[in-house]
């Protein structure tokens, strides 16, 4: 069950906050964020091209939009970059000692975004649904660290993360195709899918596989964890580093998987992995992500 497979450079980086890995699949490049440096980072596999975008504050998730750029989780709300590189606030709510952090787009077109608390204090996060046109749902009003949201292939279930409860949760979704509210598919039914024992690290980004299976990262578990539809644990792929953030699957046929990582809080005692964005190839099937609609 547990391997060390071969790990490849994708960026040698320093990054604080490494995070939100995402394939744009219309650009054919990865996407990825320094939170705590405020800069989305993108990495083209195929010429080795790589960009930075600056941005003007802490930045949790950074997402391709169907018409091109980027839509942006930020401290004070949601902003939207042009392909031109202009920028505007979608939806702009500030709150004193909160950031945005991870988001992922669902198969509606819709962005799920989280936020949390700078001290991380408990309850003092959210989860919500952001329509294209900047319309806000909140879904979960008290939730510590929001972290990974993916969802099934057939959409029919949707797996979240509240980092400290160890958990990856799971809700059931309404079919898209009968649904006309424009708060989207109703999504009910939360309960535990897997959970994490003590030990072993905590919970942090997530991606969903083309079998179903759930990927893993595990902050201070020096490991990416694969579980199978049922729950079980069927892989772990131990890493050099201990703080994994988040995994994605990417490259022209989504057979890649992508991995953040972080520096914050190791100190001189940080190995040189630590902060680069890496890949292990071959290692499964992904599934294409869909764009934000807005």
């Amino acid at each position: 069950m547990s391997t060390r497979p071969s790990l490849e450079i994708a960026v040698r980086a320093t990054a604080v906050l490494g995070e939100g890995p995402t394939w744009d699949a219309a650009a054919q490049r990865l996407i990825w964020v320094d939170i705590l440096s405020s800069r989305v980072h993108t990495y083209d596999p195929a010429t080795g091209r790589r960009t930075t975008l600056g941005t003007e504050q802490h930045v949790g998730a950074a997402k391709p939009r169907a018409g091109g750029g980027l839509v942006v989780n930020l401290r004070d709300g949601i902003g939207v970059y042009g392909a031109d590189g202009g920028f505007d606030w979608l939806l702009r709510e500030a709150v004193p000692g909160r950031r945005g952090n991870d988001a992922a787009v669902a198969p509606d077109g819709s962005l799920w975004a989280g936020t949390m608390r700078y001290d991380e204090g408990a309850g003092g996060g959210t989860l919500s649904r952001i329509g294209s046109d900047g319309s806000r749902t909140e879904f979960l009003p008290a939730v510590t660290v929001s972290n990974g949201i993916g969802w099934s292939p057939d959409g029919r279930l949707m797996y979240y993360i509240d980092t400290p409860t160890r958990r990856i949760d799971v809700f059931d979704v309404s079919d898209i195709s009968d649904v006309a509210d424009p708060d989207g598919p109703v999504v009910s039914g939360r309960r535990p899918f897997a959970e994490v024992e003590e030990g072993a690290g905590f919970p942090d980004g997530l991606c969903v596989d083309a079998d179903g299976a759930v990927w893993v990262a595990l902050w201070d578990g020096a490991a990416i964890r694969r579980y199978a539809p049922d729950g079980t644990l069927d892989r772990v792929v131990e890493l050099p580093f201990p703080r994994p953030t988040a995994c994605a699957f990417g490259g022209a046929d989504l057979t890649d998987l992508y991995l953040t990582s972080a520096r914050v809080g190791l100190g001189a005692s940080a190995p040189p992995l630590a902060g680069s964005l890496l890949v292990i190839q071959g290692v499964g099937q992904g599934l294409a992500q869909p764009a934000f609609g807005g």
